[in-house]
């Protein structure tokens, strides 16, 4: 599952990315147009100026921008940068492997077989789609099993 601070950090990289060409934003106005806390997205911002995707401009017309163009910015990428892994235990994460508590050995655990080939699509996947790239609203669906 996303942190929320991984769902706070997408949600401000695509606000900024709609916001391209306009010069930089206000925090105030990502915070509000996205309903995150001012406080947490100013943490969220300055790891993402660290990381290189964002710059900052200070003053009265100062605010926040993308620093790459939107089609540069993969969301495996953003994941990865506030989550540290795309695998969903720490067995089948490439970049920061653990051997799982009270499990079994790896090399008899199916479920890490099954995680390590969903980490792999899902990677295929995210790091497929850029900010640039229009993601389709999906309607939810009452009693879809989804949780």
């Amino acid at each position: 599952m996303l942190s929320q601070k991984t769902r706070y950090t997408i949600r401000a990289l695509q606000h900024l990315a709609d916001k391209v060409g306009q010069g930089p934003v206000r925090l105030d106005a990502v915070a509000e147009a996205q309903n995150i806390p001012r406080k947490f997205l100013t943490v969220i911002l300055s790891e993402m100026v660290r990381a290189g995707l964002v710059v900052s401009h200070r003053g009265r017309e100062g605010g926040y921008e993308l620093a790459l163009a939107p089609v540069d910015i993969r969301y495996g990428d953003i994941i990865r940068l506030t989550r540290g892994s795309l695998a969903l235990v720490p067995c089948a994460s490439r970049n920061a492997h653990e051997h799982c508590n009270n499990c079994l050995p790896e090399a008899e655990c199916r479920l890490r077989g099954l995680m390590l080939t969903l980490r792999d699509e899902m990677a295929a996947m995210l790091d497929q789609v850029t900010l640039a790239d229009p993601i389709k609203l999906e309607p939810s669906f009452a009693g879809d099993g989804e949780g």
